[in-house]
């Protein structure tokens, strides 16, 4: 089953809101075994909406719209595609129940263009709104389907999990269904990955690979078309299986949503191991990302930014001659920094950041110029020199990431 996915709102086109309903529906959909073919973006206009339904209806047998379905004047993605099908709006009973509901409780005054939130497409399927109250639509006419999405994603995923799922699972059963893995890497570069996996990649037929670059990591996308889960899980085992025996020491973790410091936390937290970290270019950023991490707080006590030569002597009470005579930039201001964090926060684990993030030099040091310290409770503390390039902030994010690698292998003692 072919499908498109048409996103509606000005805000779009300007920038304003970043379209990430798209990636959300082309996943859920790729697992129905409904292949995405566009995805496009139109603004609040009628006629340019008009014209891209003329042309998705005669490409597409499935047409997901998102957004649109709001109390506004430029919401008319309903009074379009009903127009464009030459139907009527109707009141879907069940949204104008759960609108009353929701402005009796609110103890809100209801407007009367709310009442436009629970409209439906005549001859077709209400689709309720657990936690919103625009209704969306499901009709097919013809060959098309047409499902109608809020835009918001806090209203659409779950509308679309709840609710328009299992509809177009009874509506459109599937033979077979594409069942994905996302495999996660860093310390390897996009073309250095390819490049070891040239043959996996050149042969697939079905799995197959995608690479996919981020800010200092590298993702894996396996897909399977298969009869069932159980068997395309089975056929994305084998794969992985050869992608782990070639670089296999660069994986980290699964999926879109796992970081590498929701990784490294968890793994902390498996093994009952407590985590602090002093740091001088990167000044807090490796701490924010284990702050993001929920939870955080059972491995992650707090740590130390010493930006200065002075706040590593006062804060950390490292010897101002070591500073003197080795420099802050150095193996030696590494190391110590690490040190005396693991014993003043009494961790098992401390890292250290000490470097040059520019734009100038430093102690004629280079910038991208970043030493890494790390400590581990009864184990020789030791520092790593590393060159990172680009700007200042591609810098401070790589020194960040690549001390939560290090504190991750320590961890699980991974080679």
């Amino acid at each position: 089953m072919r499908a498109e996915i048409i996103a509606v709102g000005t805000e779009l086109l300007l920038g304003q809101v970043v379209n990430t309903n798209a990636t959300f529906l082309s996943e859920e959909l790729a697992s129905l075994g409904i292949e995405v073919y566009y995805h496009t973006v139109v603004g609040d206009n009628p006629q340019r909406l008009e014209a891209l339904l003329r042309t998705a209806q005669q490409r597409s047998e499935l047409i997901v719209m998102c957004g649109g379905l709001g109390p506004t004047g430029d919401d008319l993605t309903k009074d379009v595609v009903a127009a464009h099908l030459n139907k009527s709006l109707i009141q879907d009973e069940q949204g104008l129940k759960h609108l009353h509901e929701f402005f009796e409780f609110s103890k809100r005054k209801m407007t009367e263009n709310n009442l436009k939130q629970t409209l439906i497409i005549e001859g077709g399927y209400g689709i309720q709104n657990p936690t919103g109250l625009a209704v969306g639509s499901l009709i097919t006419q013809e060959n098309t389907t047409y499902l109608l999405l809020p835009g918001p994603p806090n209203e659409l995923k779950p509308m679309f999990l709840q609710n328009a799922r299992p509809l177009l699972i009874s509506l459109f059963p599937q033979s077979e269904q594409l069942v994905s893995r996302v495999l996660r890497f860093f310390g390897i570069g996009e073309s250095l990955l390819v490049t070891e996996l040239k043959e996996l990649i050149d042969g697939q037929t079905n799995p197959t690979i995608a690479p996919y670059a981020k800010p200092n990591e590298v993702t894996l996308r396996l897909t399977a078309n298969a009869p069932d889960e159980k068997t395309g899980e089975q056929l994305l085992d084998k794969v992985e299986e050869q992608i782990m025996a070639k670089v296999g020491a660069y994986f980290y973790g699964y999926g879109d949503e796992n970081s590498l410091a929701e990784v490294t936390v968890a793994a902390l937290k498996r093994n009952n191991k407590t985590i602090s970290a002093a740091e001088s270019l990167t000044g807090g950023l490796f701490q924010g990302m284990l702050a993001d991490v929920s939870g955080v707080a059972e491995v992650f006590k707090g740590g130390f930014v010493t930006y200065s030569s002075e706040t590593k002597e006062q804060f950390l009470k490292i010897d101002p001659q070591l500073i003197e005579e080795h420099g802050v930039v150095s193996e030696e201001c590494a190391i110590a920094m690490a040190e005396q964090t693991r014993k003043l926060a009494d961790v098992d684990f401390a890292v250290s950041f000490t470097g040059v993030a520019g734009p100038a030099e430093l102690e004629g040091q280079a910038p991208g110029t970043v030493w890494i310290g790390l400590a581990e409770r009864g184990e020789p503390t030791y520092a790593q020199l590393y060159h990172f390039n680009r700007d200042r902030t591609y810098i401070r994010h790589s020194a960040a990431m690549t001390g939560l690698s290090l504190v991750l292998k320590a961890v699980t003692k991974k080679s």
